[in-house]
């Protein structure tokens, strides 16, 4: 099976363009599964994949993650049918676990603003900074996109972002005024340190600032303002879908903009708006002030 799953993620990398993380996450799980089957591909049947799957939630994992290594062994068994290795795929109908409904973290609209004004704006650092939290605002991009602009990418003329998504996929996104200003201010910072690299955001080095680098500056600020639990990337991009939808902007055009492939996975925002037009009314509604009292 082991020389199968290695055909199977070349597929994914060179035909379907699937990313570095997606292929580590798929190779990690079909592994697990290759040795909880202990058998040849052509001979896994369908109580394989329900135990393996029945085993994830035994072990404690969550449902969310079972049910990712269910699609990740339902698609590479289905790749196996397709190339003849399989009469049909044993994984089709194994049910996959019901996960629980966790609502996005997102912050308020102070939160973000004391968030994003936290750097100086003096200093190669401090700029670089002030413009990574500014652009996560202003265009909810996931940590990977934001980690891999290149200076071509952004154009401040025109306050656009080119974006390269999930399987390669390019989108433009508008970038607000606040960014593109903090953008040219970390530019001009940029030229100033002379490490000649395409690469938009840089570490101290002048090497291209990582996904994990991202990652330590949005938690460092965040700590820094005194926001409590886990506030990272995905934070402000929770924040920014967030904050348009409550601002009235349609969901598929929130869509276009976060690179979602479906809508159905926008949808989860519409619970959050919903939490906080809830919140507004206990505050605010006479009704629900006078049950209160």
């Amino acid at each position: 099976m082991k020389k199968l799953i290695g055909q199977f993620l070349r597929h994914l990398e060179l035909e379907r363009g699937s990313s570095a993380h997606t292929l580590r996450a798929y190779k990690k799980d079909l592994e697990e599964f290759q040795e909880y089957a202990d058998k040849e591909a052509a001979e896994v049947e369908m109580i394989d994949v329900r135990g393996f799957v029945a085993l994830q939630i035994r072990n404690g994992l969550s449902k969310t993650t079972a049910g990712r290594r269910l699609a990740a062994v339902r698609s590479f068994l289905k790749f196996l049918t397709r190339e003849g290795h399989l009469k049909s795929n044993p994984a089709k109908l194994v049910t996959t676990p019901k996960a629980e409904q966790h609502l996005p973290r997102f912050l308020s609209v102070d939160d973000i603003f004391t968030l994003i004004e936290k750097p100086d704006t003096v200093g190669f650092i401090n700029a670089r900074d002030r413009a990574i939290l500014e652009l996560l605002y202003s265009s909810g991009l996931r940590v990977a996109e934001a980690a891999g602009l290149n200076l071509e990418d952004v154009n401040t003329k025109e306050g656009l972002v080119k974006v390269r998504g999930k399987g390669k996929k390019e989108r433009i996104v508008p970038l607000g005024s606040k960014a593109v200003e903090a953008i040219k201010t970390y530019m001009v910072e940029k030229i100033l340190l002379k490490k000649k690299n395409k690469a938009l955001f840089l570490n101290r080095s002048g090497t291209p600032l990582s996904d994990r680098g991202i990652r330590r500056i949005v938690v460092k600020y965040a700590r820094l303002i005194g926001v409590k639990g886990q506030v990272g990337p995905h934070t402000m991009r929770h924040t920014f879908a967030s904050h348009l939808l409550q601002a009235g902007a349609d969901l598929r055009v929130i869509q276009e903009l976060l690179g979602h492939s479906s809508l159905s996975t926008t949808q989860k925002y519409t619970h959050i708006d919903i939490a906080h037009l809830m919140d507004v009314y206990d505050k605010a509604h006479p009704l629900s002030a006078d049950e209160k009292s």
